[in-house]
Order: structure tokens, then C-alpha cells, then sequence
């Protein structure tokens, strides 16, 4: 077994599906995250169907919010008045955005237009709400800059989690000033200079880390169940790739979240050391 070693004191994992895990193991895989140093957690909704088992764990812990909506490989069960059903779902104060919403032209699990029709209506939802948005792309990238550029969403404020559209997406994505990138495991990957390439034009306060669990474990537990403890390894290689300090990624990420998905619970201490870091610089397959 590969030991759990080192700690990131004060990391936040941005996106988990907890719910992903069996019922017995999410408090488990809270506790060995939290043994790390893991301090907070988002746990975005690929149905409506999950909302009240993700609602219910937000409920239990302090630490864990939650996005509610409907990954493009449910889309076709998207029907209508399930915007206002989500709405209604919203309400709930641990719900700090929609998503995991957005587009997979890899799979086609469902239809492209009903993939699209099921973005475009959560993306107006969440500006009807003053929410941000969890973002999914996977081989949709013209579609995906084709909808942002529709002047309607020039206000929105999104996470394109366990990005991988490579530098020419994340510079038009970056150029927006609302949109944050969110680097996953596949930053450890030896082949994945897609992910790692736009780092060197990101700035410090638009970066996000997360695991994307179960899918996408980064090394050295590639080919394993992903878990929010291993959010250290995603953490640490972001920051080698950057050449900061732990501390200053953990500082710079975890303000980032807050700022974007939970600003009330932003503290003050961790919002100076962020402004001092940013002044320096199988399972995995489905995602």
C-alpha cells in the first residue's frame, strides 16, 4: 500500500464526486483527506437525482459544498421544468454553483443538442441566480468558446474543472476574466502537456485544484479509485510546475475558492497569505 505522505496543510479540493463513492466510504475518504490537510471540499451533482444525498452530506460537515445540476451525459434527461426544480435545489445555502454542467463530444453519451440545450438552460439559470458554474468539456471546445462568446453569457463566472482544452482554449477562456481553470490529476500525467502548458500564462488567481474522485487519481495512484486525499499530489506538482512554495498554492487555490464559490467563508488571514502568493507566481477514463 502507498503511504499517504506528505500533508498540504489548508488545501481545498474543488471538485470530488463523493457521491461517486460507496455510502460506507465517504465519511472514510473525509476522514484520510482531512488527516492531510484537506480543509474544504465541493461536491458537484451530475443529476438532479443526487441532490439530496449531496445535499444531506453537506448538511453532516462544515466543510462540504456542493454544485447541483446535470453532467452532459445525463442530458437527455433533461425535460422541461427541471430549471425551476433546480432552482428550488439552489436554495439551499451549501449550493454555491450549477454543475457539473457543459459539453462531452467524446463520448455522446447524449445528444448534442440536447447537451446543449440542457448548458444553455442551466448556464441562464445561474446568471439568474448571480451562481457560478461548473464546467465540463471534453472535445467540445469550439462549441463550448461558440456559446461563451454569446454576448447573454458574457457575465458568467465559470470553473472549467480538470481542464485540458490545451493553451489556444484557455487563453480565449482566460481573456473572459470570469472564467477559473481547474487543474486535476492529470497534471502528473507524462503525456498531458495540455494541462500543463497554459500554466505558464495563468494567473495566480484564476488556478483551482481538484481531484475530479473517483475518475482521474494522479500519480503515484494512477489507475486507482480517486480520493480528496490526493488532491497533495495534485497540489504539490502544481506547485513545482509553477515553482512556488506549497504554502503560497495552497494560500493562492483555497482564496481562489473562496472567492468564487463560498466568499463569506473566506477568511482574512487566508486572503493575505493569497495576495503574497500571487505576487510571486478505467477509473480515470470516463472524465
Amino acid at each position: 500500500m502507498i503511504a499517504l505522505a506528505p500533508t498540504l496543510p489548508g488545501v481545498v479540493d474543488s471538485h470530488c464526486h463523493l457521491q461517486g463513492l460507496e455510502p460506507d466510504e465517504r465519511e472514510a475518504a473525509l476522514d484520510r483527506a482531512r488527516a492531510r490537510g484537506v480543509v474544504g471540499f465541493l461536491v458537484p451533482a451530475t443529476k438532479l437525482e443526487e441532490a439530496d444525498t449531496i445535499l444531506a452530506l453537506c448538511d453532516r460537515h462544515a466543510d462540504v459544498w456542493c454544485a447541483l445540476g446535470v453532467h452532459p451525459h445525463e442530458a437527455s434527461s433533461w425535460r422541461d421544468g427541471h430549471a425551476t426544480r433546480l432552482a428550488a435545489l439552489l436554495e439551499h445555502p451549501k449550493a454555491v454553483a450549477v454543475g457539473e454542467c457543459g459539453l462531452d463530444f467524446h463520448y455522446d453519451f447524449a445528444p448534442r443538442e440536447q447537451q446543449e440545450r440542457a448548458l444553455r438552460e442551466q448556464w441562464e439559470l445561474a446568471l439568474h441566480l448571480d451562481l457560478p458554474v461548473v464546467v465540463h468539456n471534453r472535445q467540445s471546445e469550439d462549441a463550448m468558446l461558440a456559446l461563451l462568446a454569446e454576448p447573454r453569457f458574457a457575465a458568467l463566472r465559470a470553473d472549467f474543472h480538470s481542464f485540458s482544452g490545451g493553451a489556444v482554449m484557455a487563453k480565449q477562456l482566460l481573456a473572459r476574466g470570469n472564467s477559473w481553470l481547474g487543474i486535476s490529476g492529470m497534471v502528473t500525467f507524462k503525456k498531458a502537456d495540455n494541462v500543463r502548458e497554459p500554466l505558464a500564462f495563468t494567473p495566480a488567481d484564476r488556478l483551482l485544484v481538484e481531484t475530479d474522485t473517483p475518475y482521474l487519481a494522479p500519480v503515484p495512484y494512477r489507475g486507482k479509485p480517486n480520493e480528496p486525499a490526493f488532491v497533495v499530489e495534485v497540489g504539490l506538482r502544481l506547485a513545482a510546475e509553477l515553482g512556488w512554495e506549497p504554502a503560497a498554492l495552497v494560500a493562492q487555490t483555497t482564496a481562489n475558492f473562496h472567492r468564487l464559490f463560498v466568499a463569506d467563508s473566506a477568511s482574512p488571514a487566508t486572503n493575505g497569505a493569497a495576495s503574497r502568493a500571487g505576487a510571486g507566481r478505467n477509473v480515470e477514463e470516463r472524465r
